[in-house]
């Protein structure tokens, strides 16, 4: 490590969070109905044209949600089959903070209309969570702060 270290850069926020996925269909639906929302970008009808995977300017066949003033994009580059796994180096899981705490009951009635498996409600203090498994496996929080 340097004994001369350079300047700290100011981060203002996370901007975006990218997951990689084996399926780009049934990942955008699954964020699609957890989000409320469509995708912002949306390239997934082009995910099996020549190049796509490879292409950073069409998102590698995959789409974006907005998620307040950030962005969860979804790449679908993974091996069909693969799974992941939050003991690996890199990703626990992703926690995405609602605005109220009825937000998460209303989560719950919307994930059981559309048939998602998911935790229970749960306070573990300074926040109350719902933990829900995405098709790969990726732990997901909706999360109300507390405190």
């Amino acid at each position: 490590m340097s004994q001369h270290p350079a300047e700290a850069v100011s981060p203002t926020g996370l901007h975006h969070v990218r997951l990689t996925v084996t399926d780009i269909a049934r990942s955008k639906a699954f964020y699609t109905t957890l989000l409320g929302s469509e995708p912002v970008i949306d390239q997934s009808d082009h995910v099996d044209e020549p190049g796509v995977k490879e292409s950073q300017e069409q998102f590698y066949g995959g789409c974006v949600f907005a998620v307040g003033d950030q962005i969860l994009g979804l790449r679908p580059v993974a091996e069909p089959g693969d799974r992941f796994s939050s003991t690996r180096v890199g990703l626990d899981h992703v926690g995405i903070q609602v605005e109220s705490r009825s937000d998460l009951d209303k989560a719950v009635e919307r994930l059981d209309a559309d048939g998602v498996p998911h935790g229970e409600i749960t306070d573990i203090g300074s926040m109350v969570i719902l933990s829900i498994q995405d098709p790969d496996d990726i732990n997901l929080e909706l999360a109300f702060p507390t405190s």
